[in-house]
């Protein structure tokens, strides 16, 4: 992108030829609800999730997700899941860094080599630790997330060791 630089961008990282959060076309992602934290401003939110749980235990806090009302009855059945899988929209991360230089890693690195939220499609996702369920209210404690209070959900999935975790060696 040609001009100033965004407050996103460091020395040395590439940005694409267009910003996608402006691009008209493509699919449509529809929001199912809200993330709630103790994170009120981006800057206070942890890098990740061990960060945001080391955090939030000290603070002595959890986090929750607000499922919307037409989306509820999809809890059916949750409650016999210890762990989801959370997908939620990082709408306040810029979307036009292509190459970017992590604060934490030496030197430049492609998006896809990074979990940061700073990408085309600013996706996230967590494995986090059900604490309790309430589907009439469409309420899930959590026991941390690392996001801004109230960003938006995009799926719930529950955790499966037998289709979550990669194989070891040899099997």
């Amino acid at each position: 992108m040609m001009g100033a630089r965004h407050p996103d961008e460091r020395e040395g990282e590439v940005t694409l030829p267009f910003d996608p959060a402006r691009a008209a076309d493509g699919p449509r992602v529809m929001f199912i609800g809200h993330v709630r934290s103790p994170w009120k401003e981006r800057g206070d939110c942890p890098r990740n999730i061990p960060m945001a749980r080391s955090r939030m235990a000290e603070m002595g806090v959890t986090a929750s997700i607000e499922v919307d009302e037409a989306f509820r009855p999809g809890l059916l059945s949750l409650e016999k899941h210890a762990y989801i899988i959370v997908l939620y929209w990082m709408s306040e991360a810029a979307r036009h860094i292509i190459i970017q230089r992590p604060r934490a890693l030496k030197g430049l690195h492609g998006v896809f080599a990074l979990r940061s939220p700073v990408r085309p499609n600013p996706l996230a996702l967590a494995t986090v630790r059900v604490l309790g369920l309430d589907a009439e209210k469409g309420i899930i404690e959590i026991d941390a997330i690392d996001c801004v209070d109230g960003t938006p959900l995009i799926d719930i999935k529950p955790w499966m060791e037998e289709i979550d975790m990669p194989p070891r060696e040899g099997r």
